[in-house]
């Protein structure tokens, strides 16, 4: 039976809370992406010959107009994505603070001298060229920044494929940038479908690297396509994360804490902390904590200020949250909208659940959560670890010496004590596991989007020197 794709020639976006459509947007197709690519090209030449100085006066001045424009940007994500109000404006501050920390890298982008005999050895940081990154629906403004603005900063240019979903604001954000002064052709969007646009990306010759954030099963796919040309990717991935809550924690400010942990986004978050592992002898204080906290979290229109949770991104992913969670399934449960238009579902813990379950191993990302009992530090160690995961995760304790040896144990890339922060630009994100590959964000950010060229100069006789190597 064949499985072709049929590609569509409009994407149409949808306002998850009202099932109306918001725009329809051009599908670009493989030809699309092919003359984007010789436009990139173009402008990067241009791009990486400039004086890092001007390279970084115009990425700060796209910042300032993403700052002049994060009120307009922030309501386009609730339209397009269902993000509370909120979260939204913070998405959009984090597009303006990630290209106002890339352009501080630019001057400082340097190589290295290093000893060695007969002469003078110097590596030197060059940009890739064109940088292919493909975002996703959950976080479409930030995520998509993570590679663009440290990209860009490094002498390269970027073409930006949105979820199919989310694709509005990539696309003013765009528009922003050519107001700033980048170069045409520099940074371009091209909405579209995976099988299409995004292979498309992933195979062209001319695309230098991949930065693809996404399911896990979708990544491995991206990766073989890219490594039929040997070309790198940074891969940011699915997480199953774990929230350990040790007896000896302030238990309290644990379950006050946990439940925006996964309800965050709707869970539509691959940090979520959505295995929630209790220590024995508090778990049935932690519940009666969890209850009323979870029962309090405010679910509706995302644009009202006061709203905690929105709804989920579609009918399909709504869908799939359901087939996770059986009708009579135990635990405690929030209340969402009903009856009405909109992807809602409530916010949901489930306890007495089998630690093999799908749903206490498999990313459901949704606002679902299992809470398992543990007995010492290694059961603790053991569950955490029991998934194919290893992006996030959280451990509550007052022993400083145990959140040492448990953070030093766990195969995780981002852990936090007594918090449930995983993202800061300024520090290292990625996964372990099937979690992903590489690292974004921090301070080695632009080298991800460099490749080290080695030069030596001798300062010897030619006739002395030895065979060359």
């Amino acid at each position: 039976m064949s499985h072709e794709f049929h590609e569509s020639p409009e994407l149409v976006v949808l306002n998850p809370a009202t099932e109306e459509v918001v725009a329809t947007v051009p599908a670009a197709t493989a030809a699309d992406v092919d003359a984007a690519v010789a436009r990139a090209a173009r402008a990067q030449t241009a791009w990486a010959a400039l004086a890092p100085g001007d390279r970084a006066r115009l990425l700060r001045r796209f910042a300032a107009g993403v700052d002049a424009h994060l009120e307009e940007l922030a309501r386009l994500e609730v339209a397009e994505a269902g993000h509370v109000i909120g979260n939204a404006r913070w998405e959009a501050g984090n597009v303006r603070d990630l290209l106002d920390y890339a352009a501080g890298g630019v001057e400082r982008l340097t190589g290295r001298q290093i000893p060695v005999a007969g002469g003078l050895d110097v590596t030197i940081l060059e940009p890739l060229g064109v940088v292919g990154v493909i975002a996703p629906w959950n976080f479409p403004m930030p995520i998509a920044a993570w590679a663009t603005a440290p990209a860009l900063a490094a002498g390269n240019a970027v073409l930006l494929k949105p979820a199919e979903t989310t694709p509005l604001t990539a696309l003013r954000l765009a528009e922003l940038a050519l107001a700033a002064g980048l170069p045409e052709g520099l940074f371009q969007v091209l909405p579209g479908h995976g099988p299409v646009a995004g292979d498309a990306l992933v195979e062209h010759p001319g695309v230098a690297k991949i930065v693809f954030t996404g399911s896990t099963a979708v990544g491995r796919r991206v990766a073989a396509k890219a490594a039929a040309l040997l070309k790198p990717v940074t891969l940011e991935l699915g997480g199953k994360s774990p929230n350990i809550v040790f007896a000896d924690a302030d238990i309290e400010a644990a379950a006050a804490a946990a439940p925006m942990s996964f309800l965050d986004n709707s869970g539509q978050d691959c940090c979520a902390r959505t295995r929630v592992l209790v220590q024995r002898s508090v778990y049935d204080r932690f519940l009666a904590l969890l209850a009323p906290a979870v029962e309090a979290v405010r679910v509706g229109d995302p644009a009202d200020e006061s709203t905690d949770m929105g709804p989920l991104i579609s009918r399909a992913q709504l869908d799939r949250v359901r087939s996770y969670v059986p009708d009579d399934a135990a635990g405690i449960r929030g209340k969402a909208p009903e009856g009405g238009p909109g992807f809602w579902y409530p916010p949901t813990v489930l306890t007495g659940v089998d630690a093999h379950a799908r749903v206490a191993v498999e990313e459901v990302f949704g606002p679902v959560a299992v809470v398992l009992p543990f007995d010492d530090e290694a059961d603790a160690v053991r569950l955490a670890d029991a998934t194919a995961y290893g992006l996030s995760g959280s451990l509550w304790t007052r022993d400083v010496g145990r959140a040492l040896r448990v953070s030093s144990a766990l195969r995780a890339g981002n852990l936090s004590v007594n918090s449930h922060a995983s993202v800061r630009y300024w520090t290292p994100f990625g996964g372990f596991k099937q979690s992903g590959l590489g690292r974004e964000l921090g301070p080695d950010a632009l080298t991800a989007f460099t490749e080290t060229k080695n030069v030596f100069i001798s300062n010897t006789p030619s006739s002395t020197e030895g065979p060359a190597q």
